[in-house]
C-alpha cells in the first residue's frame, strides 16, 4: 500500500527545483526536444532563427528586408526562407504582416485608434493596402471588425452585471 505524503508550502523551494529538472527532462526527451535543444545551443540555425523572429517581434513596424534578416541568421536568403518557415509556417514577410495586423487589431479595439492611424502605427503607409489585407486576415473591413470585437466585450460586460 502506497501512502501519499502531503507536501506543504513551506516544501517548495526544497522540491520545486527536482521537479522542474525532472520536467525539464521529459520535455527534452519528448518528440520535440530536439527543437528545443537547438533554440537553445548558441550558434544552431534554429537559434539564430529565433533571435531574428525576437527581432521582428520587436521592430514590426519597420521595413525589414530580409536579405537583412538573413544576413543576420548568418544564412543565404533560400536557407533563411527555409528555416524560418520550417519554425513559424510562414515566410519573414508573412509573419511580420501578421503582427502588424494583430497589434491593429489591438490599437482598433483596446486603445480607439482610427484606422488611418492603426495602420500607420503598425507600418503600413497606404490605409487602403492595411484595410485590403485586414480584411483577407479576418473576414471584415477593419472598422467593421473592430466594432463587431467592442460590441461584443461591452455585451460580456453587461451580462456580467
Amino acid at each position: 500500500m502506497h501512502r501519499r505524503v502531503r507536501q506543504l508550502p513551506a516544501d517548495i523551494p526544497a522540491l520545486a527545483p527536482a521537479y522542474e529538472r525532472e520536467i525539464l527532462y521529459r520535455v527534452l526527451q519528448g518528440p520535440m526536444g530536439w527543437m528545443l535543444r537547438d533554440i537553445a545551443t548558441p550558434d544552431t540555425a534554429l537559434a539564430r532563427i529565433h533571435r531574428v523572429i525576437r527581432r521582428i517581434r520587436r521592430e514590426f513596424a519597420q521595413p525589414l528586408p530580409v536579405e537583412d534578416l538573413a544576413g543576420e541568421a548568418a544564412m543565404s536568403v533560400s536557407a533563411f526562407h527555409r528555416h524560418f518557415k520550417a519554425v513559424t509556417a510562414l515566410s519573414p514577410l508573412q509573419y511580420q504582416k501578421q503582427l502588424r495586423l494583430l497589434q491593429a487589431r489591438q490599437l482598433l479595439t483596446g486603445a480607439g485608434r482610427s484606422v488611418t492611424a492603426a495602420a500607420h502605427e503598425v507600418g503600413y503607409e497606404s490605409p487602403t493596402q492595411f484595410s485590403r489585407e485586414y480584411g483577407r486576415a479576418f473576414g471584415l473591413p477593419p472598422a467593421q471588425d473592430a466594432a463587431r470585437i467592442v460590441a461584443g466585450m461591452k455585451g460580456r460586460s453587461a451580462a456580467r452585471l
